[in-house]
């Protein structure tokens, strides 16, 4: 066995991918007192596209011809980047930055319930109990029909049924398809939609600390794009999924220090059980990977 497992390396990248995402959602987020959402996304989307294409040209990194069955897969991706970006920034900008990222700790249930019904991979009835007790922590987080209910968190859920699909997509990639054609796709994506968009949108002069903002932004995001999708494509979803919550940190120490935001207690417990059933998910994978007896065994049996 030559150097880490790929778990242990799509659980690096996982890791590596949430804190660039989360720190692209400050920077996002502190654009709101500046600059509208569309005009903010096609501004970081230009700078996204242009660092992605140098980095392409000093890597020697190619854009090949894709299969058929691959460019439908990744402009079904890209259609789900789309909605992510919208629904997902459109909450980051009316609520704070922790509660959005709470909601968001539900994906690693959900890519491993997905995992399971649309990649056949095995899920017993211990993990699926846990998932349900997870969304129902999510529901402790959202509180619909509540008076700290908040209509962007269901713009968050939106975004977690789109992220999950973007993963599952992810995994379906030939594995031939290089991880920054993908991003650089989507991000072309993402930035000619919104570009469209922006035709109807009055647009607001971008002040230095805006434009600084924006550019880290745009390196942030690139971060977690190679990431997010090196990791998907790495090792087995239901392992490498819940170390997304290292999110969790990021946010609730951002949102403290940059925006003076703090989740009241029943986010934080419906936060903390959403957390603890996926790390159940993680702990029950692992140990019946342990226990699990070889083939020959089996056969022997």
């Amino acid at each position: 066995m030559n150097g880490i497992s790929d778990n242990l390396r799509g659980a690096l990248l996982m890791m590596a991918s949430m804190g660039a995402f989360v720190l692209n959602d400050a920077c996002m987020k502190a654009l709101s007192d500046e600059l509208p959402l569309v005009q903010a996304v096609v501004l970081r989307g230009i700078a996204t596209v242009v660092l992605m294409v140098l980095m392409m040209r000093v890597l020697g990194t190619a854009r090949p011809r894709l299969a058929p069955r691959d460019r439908w897969l990744v402009g079904l991706r890209n259609l789900t980047e789309i909605g992510t970006a919208y629904f997902f920034i459109t909450a980051l900008y009316n609520m704070p930055l922790a509660n959005a990222t709470s909601i968001m700790q539900v994906l690693p249930l959900t890519v491993t319930l997905a995992g399971a019904v649309f990649l056949g991979q095995a899920v017993g009835w211990r993990r699926l109990i846990a998932i349900l007790i997870g969304l129902a922590g999510v529901l402790l987080i959202v509180r619909p029909g509540f008076a700290g209910f908040n209509i962007y968190s269901v713009y968050v859920l939106i975004a977690v049924a789109m992220v999950t699909a973007r993963d599952i997509l992810s995994r379906k990639l030939s594995v031939n398809v290089p991880t920054m054609s993908v991003a650089f796709r989507n991000a072309v994506s993402v930035t000619a939609a919104f570009g469209l968009v922006s035709i109807f949108t009055d647009w607001q002069p971008v002040s230095q600390k805006a434009a600084l903002q924006l550019g880290a932004a745009s390196v942030f995001i690139i971060g977690g794009y190679f990431c997010a999708v090196s990791a998907m494509r790495t090792g087995e979803i239901a392992v490498i999924a819940p170390f997304r919550y290292t999110s969790l940190l990021w946010a609730l120490v951002l949102g403290l220090v940059v925006f003076a935001e703090w989740p009241d207690a029943i986010t934080l417990i419906g936060a903390a059980i959403v957390v603890a059933t996926g790390v159940y998910t993680f702990n029950r994978e692992r140990r019946l990977r342990r226990v699990a007896p070889m083939p020959e065994a089996r056969e022997a049996r």
